[in-house]
C-alpha cells in the first residue's frame, strides 16, 4: 500500500492523524498504545477533516518529538520518524512496531495508570489484568497454563472430562498432564487455570465471569427481552447448550409438516457454532466484569467475549485467517475432541459460508474491553399458513422470522382452543400485561387475516377478544 493510499484511509487500530504537536499528551498515548497492541503509524500534519496542512519547521519538530518520546515513555521506545513530502506539504510520520518490551507506559502516570492499548481508532487505559496479559504475551506464558496452587486434583470433574473425550481416549494421569489440565507444583499435582475453566467442579467460584448469558430479544434493539438463560457448564458442553438455546428460538421451515420431514432453520447454524467456539477458546478469562454474551435479535446474533485481540493481531488479519492462541489448554482440548478442525480456518470459514448463503458480511469489533462478533440473518423469512387449523392454505404472512414467527405460532396455538383477549394472551405467554411488541404483532396477525375480532364493529371494546379466522372454501 502506497503512502498516498494510507492517507486516504480512515483512522483505525494502526493509523492515526494529528494536526500538530501542540498537545503532545494524546500523541504520546497513541504511541504507547501502538507499541502495546499491534504497532501503527501516526501522521502529523493532517487536520480532522483530512486536509494536508503539513508541519512548520519540520526538522525542529522531528527533534522535539524524539525528545518527548525519550523523556516521556518507559521502557525506552525507539520508533521510526520520517519526514514525507506530499503535495508540497511536509508531514511527520512516526511508525511504531509491536514492542517486545511491553507494556510501555507514560512516565508521568506510572506503570499503574500509564499503560494504554489501542481499541479501534481510540486509546484505552489498561487495567492491571490487561497489563498482566501484555506481560504474559511477551514471556510466552498462557494464562490457562498457570497452576492453581491452592487447589487439588479433586477440584477437577474428571467424569465430565471423560465424557467430553468419549471412550476412545482414556484420561489417565499422564493424559491429564499432557493436556495440561494438571501440572506439577512443588512436588504435588494441581489443576491449571485451563483445567478448572474447562472442567472445574466450581468454575465460577474461581472465575466469576466464566459463564455464558444468552438472551432473545423482540425486534432489532436490546430493549424488550423475550427469553434468557445462564449457562454454567463445562466449556465443551456449553457449545451444545448455547446452540440448543439458539435453535429453540429459530423459526424452522414453512410449516409444521415440513419441519417433521427435515430441519429448515432461519439461522446459519454452522456459522454460529464456529463463532461460539471462537469466543470460548479466545476469551480473556483473566478479565473481570461480564460473562460471554449471546444476543439473539430479529436481524442478527451478537457474540461478545472478554478481552481485546492479542497483541499483534488485527481484525483484518483475523479475516484473512491469521490465528493466535490465547488459551493454549482450552484450544488443545477443543482440538482433541474435534470442536476445532484446523488451526486458523474457523474465521475464514465463517466469512466464506456467509457469502455462500447470501448473508451480509459478519462484523468483528473491539468494543470496550471486549470483542463482538456479529452474524447477520437473512433479511426476511416468511411463514405460510396451513400449519395451523382454520388458516387459509398457501397465503404468505408478513410476519418476520425469529421471535415474531415463533410468537405468532404460539398465539395461534392458544387461539385454537378458544377466543382470548389480549390480556389473556399476554398472561398465557408469561407476561403480566400486553407489551408494545404484542400489540404490534396482533395488528400484523389481523392484517394478514390470521385472526379476527370477536366484536368486529367495536375494535376498542373492553370485551374484545381474538379468534382464528375460519377457513372458507
Amino acid at each position: 500500500m502506497s503512502f498516498h493510499e494510507i492517507l486516504n484511509h480512515p483512522e483505525s487500530k494502526t493509523l492515526e492523524f494529528k494536526r500538530d504537536l501542540s498537545s503532545p499528551s494524546p500523541i504520546l498515548k497513541t504511541l504507547v498504545a501502538f507499541a502495546n497492541t499491534a504497532g501503527g503509524r501516526l501522521v502529523i500534519g493532517i487536520t480532522d477533516d483530512k486536509q494536508r496542512i503539513g508541519v512548520e519547521n519540520p526538522l525542529d519538530e522531528e527533534e522535539r518529538l524524539s525528545s518527548l518520546i525519550a523523556d516521556s515513555i518507559s521502557p525506552r521506545l525507539v520508533p521510526n520518524i520520517e519526514l514525507v513530502t506530499v503535495e508540497d506539504k511536509t508531514l511527520l510520520v512516526v511508525e511504531v512496531f509491536l514492542s517486545n518490551s511491553r507494556p510501555h507506559y507514560l512516565n508521568k502516570e506510572g506503570i499503574e495508570q500509564g499503560v494504554y492499548v489501542r481499541l479501534g481508532s481510540s486509546n484505552r487505559q489498561a487495567d492491571q489484568a490487561l497489563v498482566g496479559e501484555l506481560r504474559r504475551s511477551v514471556e510466552g506464558i498462557a494464562f490457562d497454563e498457570m497452576p492453581m496452587v491452592e487447589l487439588s486434583v479433586d477440584d477437577l470433574d474428571l467424569l465430565a472430562a471423560q465424557q467430553a473425550f468419549g471412550e476412545t481416549h482414556r484420561l489417565d494421569e499422564q493424559s491429564l498432564l499432557t493436556l495440561k489440565l494438571l501440572t506439577h507444583h512443588q512436588g504435588r499435582l494441581v489443576p491449571t487455570k485451563g483445567g478448572i475453566l474447562l472442567f472445574g467442579r466450581q468454575r465460577t467460584r474461581h472465575f466469576s465471569d466464566a459463564w455464558i448469558q444468552c438472551g432473545r430479544f423482540f425486534g432489532t434493539e436490546k430493549i424488550d427481552i423475550f427469553d434468557h438463560i445462564n449457562i454454567d457448564a463445562p466449556l465443551p458442553q456449553a457449545v451444545d447448550d448455547v446452540m440448543l438455546f439458539l435453535k429453540k428460538h429459530a423459526f424452522r421451515g414453512a410449516d409444521l409438516s415440513e419441519v417433521r420431514r427435515k430441519d429448515v432453520w432461519s439461522i446459519p447454524l454452522g456459522i454460529l457454532r464456529e463463532v461460539i467456539i471462537n469466543a470460548l477458546v479466545h476469551s480473556d478469562y483473566s478479565q473481570r466484569g461480564a460473562p460471554i454474551r449471546i444476543t439473539f435479535l430479529d436481524d442478527r446474533i451478537e457474540v461478545e467475549s472478554m478481552g481485546i485481540l492479542l497483541p499483534g493481531l488485527t481484525i483484518e488479519e483475523m479475516k484473512q485467517g491469521t490465528s493466535r492462541i490465547r488459551n493454549h489448554v482450552i484450544a488443545r482440548v477443543f482440538r482433541e475432541i474435534n470442536l476445532i478442525e484446523q488451526w486458523g480456518t474457523g474465521v475464514r470459514r465463517i466469512f466464506a459460508e456467509a457469502q455462500e448463503l447470501g448473508l451480509l458480511e459478519p462484523k468483528i469489533e473491539e468494543i470496550g474491553m471486549r470483542v463482538r462478533f456479529t452474524v447477520y440473518l437473512a433479511e426476511k423469512h416468511k411463514i405460510q399458513t396451513g400449519a395451523q387449523s382454520g388458516l387459509k392454505s398457501g397465503v404468505e404472512s408478513g410476519v418476520e422470522s425469529g421471535v415474531e414467527s415463533d410468537m405468532a405460532q404460539k398465539i395461534l396455538a392458544l387461539l385454537e382452543t378458544q377466543p382470548l383477549s389480549k390480556a389473556e394472551i399476554a398472561i398465557a405467554l408469561g407476561k403480566k400485561k400486553p407489551t408494545r411488541y404484542l400489540n404490534d404483532l396482533m395488528k400484523k396477525l389481523l392484517h394478514v387475516h390470521y385472526v379476527e375480532y370477536t366484536i368486529p364493529d367495536k375494535p376498542n371494546s373492553r370485551l374484545q377478544k381474538y379468534r382464528l379466522v375460519v377457513q372458507r372454501s
